[in-house]
């Protein structure tokens, strides 16, 4: 599992210690697996924690709603990210969940044959839009939102560093008939460790209480889910105040509220956006960019520029954790004001009502 990680070393399993080994013994105990979308973040220990508790309190732990369901999600908010690697992992463990193995690895999330799950996966495929008229109502009652959209806003974050220091698949290399065998047993392995279900609650020691926000009002509702996203972001934000100076996160959160085209040129967009920073203070600024705003983007040569800026791995991890979740809060936001659509059995004449009283 460490060979997948790029760019960063991680902390080995024997050599973890204080916080790090905490996690990765909650990690094991509850994931199965020591996870490389979480190892990657073992040289930053606070935000190691952070990633944790979002992903843990959304994902795993029970609640109302399935994980069948939160898988579908995942998958396909990380098919909209152009994450290969959270696509493939969460694609064979809704796959084993449903056991619909051969039909879902033959046709993805658009095979889907549940309608419920079928809407689900399109709103979560459209989550990240930006432009309202982009996105799908949400298809489901509002006490779902807490875990639908801390799942949908867990995976924009972990896309993200995902795809800056990670290998494209989890899978190595192999003709299509061995991989095709190899995903369907990872389906049954991954299908039957996800049904086993998961206390809420249990991560939050790792980290202190926070107080609540404003752009996280969409976890009222579920207390874990809210004090972890709460602790989580207080933990990211304090790393990123020491690591990028307070004039450079100003800039690149003025980027994230004035997003380019989905398509920039190159990277002359980028460029642009940190031209007024200090020639010592561009790398970090556009690695943090790029990763909020485009990480199949980032190259060797922007991580080089980074090192040789004299970040560490500690600092590779830190920055780009504070500008994935400053971009997956908005995302966050942005569905809570999107509202919910009744629950199965209410009146569809309620629900158009309250639209209309909506838009007024």
């Amino acid at each position: 599992m460490l060979t997948h990680v790029r760019h960063v070393t991680p902390v080995a399993p024997r050599a973890a210690d204080g916080p790090v080994a905490r996690v990765y013994r909650q990690m094991a105990d509850d994931f199965g697996v020591l996870a490389p979308p979480v190892l990657l973040h073992s040289s930053a220990p606070d935000v190691l924690r952070a990633c944790w508790l979002m992903l843990r309190e959304t994902l795993l732990a029970e609640g109302l709603v399935g994980r069948d369901a939160k898988e579908v999600v995942a998958a396909a908010v990380s098919e909209s990210n152009r994450c290969p690697y959270c696509v493939e992992v969460h694609g064979v463990t809704a796959a084993g969940l449903l056991r619909d193995t051969d039909g879902w690895l033959a046709a993805g999330i658009g095979g889907i044959g549940d309608p419920r799950l079928r809407a689900l996966a399109e709103w979560a495929r459209h989550s990240g839009a930006v432009s309202p008229a982009r996105r799908r109502p949400p298809p489901f009652p509002t006490e779902h939102g807490p875990e639908l959209i801390g799942v949908a806003v867990a995976f924009h974050y972990l896309n993200r560093m995902v795809s800056v220091f990670l290998q494209d698949s989890p899978l190595p290399p192999a003709p299509a008939g061995i991989r095709s065998g190899v995903r369907r047993t990872a389906a049954r392995i991954m299908g039957a460790l996800a049904r086993a279900g998961r206390p809420p609650g249990h991560s939050l020691e790792l980290l202190p209480p926070a107080p609540p926000e404003p752009d996280l009002a969409w976890t009222v509702g579920q207390p874990h889910v809210a004090a972890a996203f709460a602790r989580a972001g207080q933990a990211v934000r304090r790393a990123g105040e020491a690591a990028l100076p307070e004039h450079v996160r100003q800039r690149i959160l003025a980027c994230l509220d004035d997003p380019p085209p989905p398509e920039p040129g190159g990277g002359r967009w980028f460029d642009a956006a940190v031209a007024e920073l200090t020639p010592a203070e561009r790398p970090a600024a556009r690695l943090a960019l790029l990763t909020a705003l485009a990480p199949y983007r980032v190259t060797d040569a922007d991580i080089a520029a980074c090192r040789d800026g004299g970040a560490d791995d500690a600092a590779l991890v830190t920055v780009t954790a504070w500008a994935s979740l400053a971009a997956a809060r908005r995302i966050g936001a942005r569905l809570h004001a999107d509202g919910v659509v009744p629950a199965p059995g209410v009146d569809a004449a309620v629900g158009e009502e309250a639209s209309r009283a909506g838009e007024s």
